[in-house]
């Protein structure tokens, strides 16, 4: 016992500062990508077709913009870009309100507003969720399970997640909706009592990740389903899930609301 408890106190407290002090991110870590309009020239625009993703998306004035919803992360998404325009930051913050908040010219999104607040007070200080994995390849399951560990500590804001959409006050749903698990996601989403929160976790659950255009999946949650958060990631690191969460309930300070 003497031993254990030795080990405790030089272990030290292993739970992260988040969101009272800097995220600590490793060299590898690629958070929220950026581009640079001067090195995106129009005649480059092929490189687009070399992509693994949909992550560059020209409009009709032939500008491109960077979709961090249909972003994979990946290190061939910033080198199909000979100019190198497209690199990725460290910053995790990367969720939006609205599904059109994640398509940028630069890369840069606006601060998540917070629900009304009546409906946070009717959440009160606590918020339970039922995961729904709805056809993925687990990495986003995998980085939600992280939140419950003694490093992300969700319990400590008073999120958890649940066993029975009855007992929730929202669903996180991930995966890119296969066509075994679509009558699975509406009908948990019924069975959870209003007001309800839904969240769209991953590159697969907001528009199919890699595996969209599959016949067997539906290219991300159904359009019919109101989202009240997107969280983009393939799959989004603990921090950005945790960022979005305290975003929506208004338990960060987002004043001023800048771009970030």
């Amino acid at each position: 016992m003497l031993d254990f408890i030795r080990t405790r106190l030089k272990q030290g407290t292993r739970t992260s500062s988040f969101p009272g002090g800097a995220a600590d991110f490793p060299e590898r870590f690629r958070g929220r990508p950026t581009i640079d309009p001067q090195r995106c020239l129009p005649s480059c625009h092929e490189c687009r077709e070399r992509m693994p993703s949909s992550l560059l998306s020209i409009g009709p004035d032939g500008r491109a913009a960077l979709d961090l919803g249909a972003c994979l992360f990946s290190p061939e998404e910033a080198s199909s870009c000979p100019e190198g325009a497209i690199t990725y930051t460290t910053d995790h913050r990367l969720a939006a309100r609205e599904r059109t908040g994640l398509v940028s010219p630069t890369g840069e999104l606006a601060a998540v507003q917070a629900l009304e607040l009546r409906t946070r007070q009717l959440f009160g200080r606590s918020l339970r969720l039922r995961s729904v994995a709805a056809g993925s390849c687990n990495g986003c399951e995998a980085e939600l399970v992280a939140l419950s560990n003694v490093v992300f500590d969700m319990a400590r804001f008073g999120i958890q997640f649940v066993a029975s959409p009855r007992h929730a006050d929202g669903l996180v749903i991930t995966g890119a909706i296969s066509q075994n698990m679509r009558d699975a996601v509406y009908r948990t989403y019924e069975a959870t009592p209003e007001p309800r929160l839904v969240i769209a976790v991953g590159a697969c659950a907001i528009n199919g990740g890699p595996f969209r255009g599959s016949p067997e999946v539906g290219d991300g949650v159904p359009a019919d389903l109101p989202i009240d958060l997107w969280i983009p990631g393939c799959p989004p690191h603990p921090l950005t899930v945790l960022d979005g969460l305290l975003s929506l309930l208004g338990r960060l300070d987002t004043a001023g609301a800048a771009a970030r």
